[in-house]
């Protein structure tokens, strides 16, 4: 958790208000940067403004410019940004409920933990928060951040509630280029085989696996730059793949021959191994009447 919040209010809904502190759900990632340095000073280049008719200015003399049309801007001072700026309300007010699934992920842009704050706020914020679980209910409402309006949306996970900045419907593209794609005729018999290789493929969501290989390739190039190892020039180019002939070769070759379920005349499937995240029936503790008469009992 932030030791500072982002953003201190209050969350209200109708007559009840709660007091409530924003920390950012995500951070930077330690990634490798870089700067761009002269090879021979080793000196960092600093990038100077730079005019086409006057040459190198001062960038203490420029001001803001929004272009029109090729070539010709207006400009903007500081006060006239000052003059429309939206000071923070403090303050969340619910507009609506609606269904989790209605939200479209297209338009979810950053994260925060919504939390209480202070011990006075712990029951309004627990009364909300199963109150939306209750009814598979997100909260929409509006927030002020940086001077700026934004729609918010506010989802219960766990024992806490976290909201999403949601993107304004003009940066969001309504018209799907997948409407666009030519219909063509799925065969049933590959769909069915593209299932079973999606069985066998199922697990658990773990993103502490997800890795940057390249990421761990560079920082070992720079320890061992750093040590005085010299530059590769050699590069390997990966083969590319081959084009898939026969789709329904390349699927079967897929399962590698562990077909777990028989489809044959639209039979039942046969019963499918039991994968790490799925619950195990659990056991009655009584006998059937065979597995007593196995045992030796009446």
């Amino acid at each position: 958790m932030a030791k500072r919040p982002s953003w201190t209010g209050f969350l209200k809904l109708s007559l009840v208000t709660c007091p409530i502190q924003l920390f950012s759900a995500t951070h930077g990632s330690d990634t490798v940067t870089f700067h761009f340095i002269h090879p021979k000073t080793r000196n960092r280049i600093q990038m100077k403004p730079f005019d086409p008719d006057l040459g190198e200015v001062e960038r203490r003399d420029l001001v803001r410019g929004y272009e029109l049309a090729n070539g010709k801007y207006v400009t903007v001072t500081d006060e006239d940004l000052a003059q429309i700026r939206l000071e923070s309300t403090k303050t969340i007010d619910i507009d609506k409920f609606v269904d989790f699934d209605s939200i479209d992920s297209l338009y979810l842009n950053g994260a925060y933990f919504l939390m209480p704050d202070g011990p006075m706020a712990l029951e309004a914020y627990g009364v909300i928060r199963e109150a939306m679980r209750k009814e598979s209910k997100a909260a929409l409402g509006r927030l002020v951040l940086s001077y700026r309006e934004h729609v918010v949306a506010i989802l219960p996970r766990g024992k806490g509630l976290i909201l999403h900045r949601l993107r304004d419907a003009r940066e969001v593209q309504t018209k799907l280029p997948f409407d666009d794609l030519k219909s063509v005729k799925v065969d049933p018999k590959m769909v069915a085989i593209a299932s079973e290789i999606i069985e066998q493929k199922q697990g658990r969501f773990e993103p502490a696996g997800f890795k940057d290989p390249y990421e761990k390739a560079l920082v070992a190039l720079l320890k061992r730059r750093a040590k005085g190892a010299k530059p590769v020039h050699e590069t390997e180019e990966q083969e590319a793949p081959s084009n898939v002939v026969n789709l329904m070769d390349a699927l079967k070759k897929s399962l590698g021959g562990r077909r777990g379920s028989s489809r044959k005349n639209g039979a039942a499937a046969a019963e499918p191994k039991v994968l790490p995240f799925r619950k195990k029936s659990r056991p009655t503790g009584k006998a059937s009447p065979k597995s007593r008469k196995r045992a030796g009992g009446r």
